[in-house]
């Protein structure tokens, strides 16, 4: 798939992972690095560090829950 849209297409690839954990990602060394470099020739980085939104939303329910349930000692 990704050879196919090399440089044909448009590809958005959103990741919580470093480049360094996609070996792992898809067993193969030589897999990642060939398809890392197709997405960083013509690549635009967005890097967005902030608290997941889904965890903001859940904020006051944890809290709310740690509240209602102390830990005894």
């Amino acid at each position: 798939m990704i050879s196919k849209r090399y440089e044909r297409g448009s590809v958005i690839i959103t990741s919580n992972k470093v480049f360094e954990e996609w070996a792992k990602i898809f067993y193969d060394l030589v897999l990642a690095t060939a398809i890392l470099d197709r997405f960083v020739h013509h690549c635009h980085f967005v890097v967005i560090k902030s608290k997941s939104y889904r965890m903001k939303q859940r904020e006051d329910v944890i809290k709310s829950m740690s509240e209602e349930n102390p830990k005894k000692n």
